[in-house]
């Protein structure tokens, strides 16, 4: 086992055990539960709706070079710059020089999972940078010194007692604060970061090429703020994000809010397309949009996988995994936790390090069943266990196991001639992998067959 299953597997087995952490969990995860009906509401046919966006991501995906050149060539065409990055390290030293040339000592970034992905934050940290995190969550995650918990809500995993205990050892705040207060020093706070700040981060939830723009979706503004305020506005964005046309966005926002937070529609979307033009007042003199692949295109050349590309990052199958809701995000040790997670992070970093995420599923299907744009996510973690075996990475005693137990399984002979007595020993003995945190199993004395013969002669 190497040494990401083992740790995956120890910190699983602790946090499973956790019941504090299940009740702030089954919380947060209750109130999602509770307002994603109503916002589904705002569809009059809401699997039309989905069936239409898995179609558009398709389109998307399938002429994903042609989309990418139309959108380079368009925003270009309004004073952006575009960079193409093959790997995280390609984009860190891109941002490194954009910083350099800016002078930066200060950076503002909204909330983005892609520069979570390259780890940031540490790279300009290490480079003499303050990297402030401007979404609350993400903001809170940063004092802790943790990574993002949730694809959507990066603190799910914290109550209110929790940060406000945070805030006191970390700001130097009165105790007991309520959420509201909470809210107003890290806003307070963050103010005056973003004068500061000589250059803004920000994501993109969808890439436009027919306009040659990226729109940004988010609930408080600091988005916004983090590319208007700095000089320069550096935006990341894996390849993925294209969506075929700015028209698509009046299906893909209201989905993306309704199974993200329950929403009609987020607070703030914004479409950005260039840096600030000459007849306008306000907006950042630079921009640079850096399309990363890092490990994207893996997925594109696998005809199954490649559907996973489809995701909108909405975090709805982690809301549905009943594996992620007792293990919890930290327990996965990697960007994308969850059901998609476990699909394209083998792709992502490597199948031989991360195959074991494929294996920690109940293949209940719940994650296929509220993807907005219906990822079959289900069928793509059995095809990952598949693609696993057929690059190797399966050990030898494992394929000895497997073909014993085929071979067996497929003869009715020698399953009606092994007793129970042998059945259960091969099972709870020779495969200890089952009895490790189950029961043991009993099998009958008799098999189905041979109880149908008996009764039917």
């Amino acid at each position: 086992m190497n040494n990401t299953a083992a740790s995956f597997l120890a910190k699983s087995t602790v946090k499973a055990a956790d019941l504090d952490h299940r009740r702030k969990i089954n919380f947060n995860i209750g109130k999602y539960n509770a307002v994603v009906p109503i916002g589904k509401q705002q569809f009059t046919d809401v699997m039309a709706a989905r069936e239409l966006a898995k179609n558009k991501k398709w389109d998307a995906i399938e002429n994903l070079d042609k989309y990418l050149l139309e959108f380079e060539q368009k925003i270009t065409a309004r004073g952006a710059k575009v960079l193409w990055a093959e790997t995280g390290d390609q984009a860190l030293d891109y941002i490194g020089a954009i910083c350099k040339q800016a002078n930066c000592k200060t950076l503002v970034k909204s909330k983005s999972m892609v520069t979570e992905e390259i780890h940031l934050n540490s790279y300009l940290e290490s480079n003499g940078i303050e990297s402030v995190e401007t979404d609350l969550g993400e903001y809170i995650q940063q004092l802790d010194g943790e990574a993002p918990y949730h694809i959507v809500t990066p603190a799910m995993h914290k109550s209110k007692e929790d940060v406000a205990k945070l805030f006191a050892q970390k700001l130097g705040t009165p105790g007991g604060l309520t959420p509201e207060e909470l809210t107003l020093v890290a806003r307070k706070k963050l103010r005056e970061k973003y004068v500061q700040a000589e250059v803004g981060v920000t994501g993109a939830n969808f890439i436009l090429p027919d306009i040659g723009a990226i729109a940004v979706t988010e609930n408080e503004g600091n988005a916004r703020l983090s590319c208007a305020w700095p000089k320069t506005h550096i935006v990341i964005v894996g390849i993925e994000k294209v969506i075929p046309s700015v028209h698509d966005l009046s299906l893909f926002w209201p989905l993306l809010s309704t199974y993200g937070t329950g929403q009609k529609v987020t607070v703030y979307n914004t479409i950005i397309a260039g840096p600030k033009q000459a007849n306008e007042t306000d907006g950042p003199e630079e921009m640079v949009v850096i399309l990363l692949d890092n490990g994207r295109t893996n997925l594109l050349a696998n005809p199954t996988a490649r559907e996973a590309l489809y995701c909108i990052r909405c975090g709805a199958c982690l809301n549905a995994c009943p594996v992620y809701k007792n293990i919890g995000g930290h327990a996965y040790e990697t960007t994308y936790s969850g059901p998609i997670g476990k699909v394209i992070t083998p792709y992502l970093s490597g199948m031989d390090d991360y195959k074991h995420l494929s294996y920690s599923s109940s293949l209940c299907g719940n994650c296929t069943e509220v993807c907005p744009v219906k990822i079959n996510l289900h069928e793509l973690l059995l095809d990952n266990r598949h693609e696993s075996v057929m690059q190797g990475t399966s050990t030898i005693a494992e394929r000895l196991a497997w073909k014993v137990w085929k071979t067996a399984s497929l003869n009715r002979f020698m399953m009606n001639a092994a007793n129970s007595k042998m059945k259960n020993w091969v099972v709870n003995k020779v495969f200890k992998g089952w009895t490790a945190h189950r029961a043991e199993l009993d099998f009958s004395k008799q098999t189905f067959n041979e109880r149908w013969k008996q009764t039917h002669d």
